[in-house]
């Protein structure tokens, strides 16, 4: 009896981790997929095929979406915040109000994106790239309250 209440305090004691933690989507193909509103945290996205899928109001905080195939995806309102997203393909993604502070995007791919109201506070990006968001940015971010055109340092 005392074993049973022993192993049941020491499952109790256990720490919570998030209902995907350390989960590995790698390499898949999840086209339409429904990850909204979901707890992404440190989730890898690798060369995965994400067309079309909704991730809008998901964090994902130091996820990793490297060469991530995003096309129509919906990001909106997503916590992109220390993400990998280097080699990403952003075509007609929505982005809009999304936080992605800190998030590495130096050779990621921006077309047809609506980033409304994101923040790219300390996101390394090429010239190109922030040639294309500069020319779409408007708004603020409802969390941080920065205007995307000053967190991209647009002119």
């Amino acid at each position: 009896m005392l074993r049973r209440l022993l192993a049941l305090l020491w499952l109790l004691l256990l720490p919570v981790l998030p209902a995907d933690a350390a989960m590995d989507y790698a390499k898949q193909v999840l086209i339409g997929a429904d990850f909204s509103s979901r707890d992404l945290r440190g989730v890898t996205f690798n060369l995965t095929n994400l067309r079309e899928a909704d991730l809008s109001g998901s964090d994902l905080r130091a996820a990793s979406l490297f060469g991530a195939k995003l096309q129509d995806a919906n990001l909106s309102g997503s916590d992109l915040r220390e993400a990998t997203l280097d080699s990403a393909v952003f075509n007609g993604t929505d982005l809009s109000d999304a936080r992605l502070e800190g998030a590495f995007a130096f050779n990621t791919r921006f077309s047809g994106v609506t980033i409304t109201g994101a923040d790219f506070s300390d996101v390394p990006l090429r010239g190109d790239a922030l040639s294309t968001l500069c020319a779409v940015a408007e708004g603020t971010n409802s969390v941080t309250g920065r205007d995307t055109r000053d967190t991209l340092g647009c002119p």
